[in-house]
């Protein structure tokens, strides 16, 4: 079964180890979040682009949520004894990936397919894409001014509330070679549990693609990213909370209006109505058996067809 997964942030890189142990990896396509993308000390890093990846090829750290596992910080505390900008924390083997991809960019290679050599190099069998090459970046409002999302999530601390979430050059942003033909191609679309204002809204403002799920002709089901009311990690919770009004499933499923046809969500808010089919399941991914459950459950919704 063809599989189209969106995904961003650190769910959906776990949600996605649990698709491809679900089905045969090399018909999965994940198109990825680059609003997060940044340049740090001269060299590109796209976060979410890089998550995926690490995940996939096993390599991720599970207990910080990000970067490489046995991670060492030698270049780092170099940066910081010589007074450089160091709020960013890249890993020595981190950066090794970051050096190439910066090198391929800067000779003319478009990031998708700058991730597709590095996928290679990693032994990945899925298709891995950026949502758009085109500059695409997402900045949010808060009552103390406007900071693009690395400076707000990281420098911050995510600690400023939300008051709008918007994404500069998404006017001009064409999706990435290949995307609108996986998700035409799909038999079934998923949407990750991931925080669905800055990790997907970042996908879906790409006009093509936010159109290519509307008139999608086999089902989009999404996995809420909140448990109880609350993100299992990061933000996702309190911003709900203060844009939606809430943080119950029927507040997820409105971040998607149009675009979905189920919603996953965990057993803890089975007696909410979320105002679309509910596929009501475990959806904490703490080991791989975890990560796998909640993706069979998904995957299951094919017979929605």
């Amino acid at each position: 079964m063809k599989v189209a997964v969106l995904s961003g942030g650190v769910g959906g890189a776990r949600f996605l180890r649990g698709v491809v142990d679900a089905v045969d990896p090399a018909d999965v396509t994940a198109v990825v979040n680059v609003g997060d993308d940044l340049e740090v000390l001269g060299v590109a890093v796209s976060p979410d682009l890089d998550s995926v990846m690490y995940a996939l090829a096993g390599v991720a750290d599970e207990e910080r949520g990000w970067g490489r596992a046995d991670e060492t910080w030698n270049a780092l505390a170099t940066v910081e004894t010589l007074g450089g900008d160091a709020w960013f924390r890249l890993g020595d083997r981190d950066l090794g990936l970051h050096l190439v991809r910066t090198q391929a960019l800067r000779t003319g290679v478009p990031l998708s397919a700058v991730t597709a050599r590095l996928g290679a190099a990693l032994g990945l069998e899925p298709t891995i894409l950026p949502a758009t090459d085109d500059p695409l970046r997402t900045w949010l409002d808060t009552p103390n001014g406007s900071f693009d999302f690395q400076h707000w999530f990281v420098a911050r601390g995510h600690r400023d509330p939300v008051d709008r979430v918007r994404f500069v050059g998404a006017s001009d942003a064409r999706p990435a070679p290949g995307v609108l033909e996986a998700l035409h191609e799909a038999e079934l679309i998923l949407i990750a549990p991931s925080n669905p204002y800055v990790s997907i809204a970042p996908i879906l403002a790409v006009a093509r693609i936010r159109s290519a799920l509307e008139r999608r002709r086999v089902p989009c089901v999404a996995v809420s990213p909140v448990i109880g009311g609350e993100a299992v990690k990061g933000p996702a919770g309190a911003m709900l909370q203060r844009i939606e009004g809430g943080s119950t499933p029927r507040h997820v499923a409105q971040c998607y209006p149009g675009l979905i046809d189920a919603l996953v969500i965990d057993e803890a808010d089975a007696a909410f109505d979320a105002g679309v089919h509910t596929i009501v399941t475990k959806t904490l991914m703490r080991d791989a058996a975890s990560r796998r459950a909640l993706a069979e459950a998904a995957l299951d919704a094919v017979a929605l067809a």
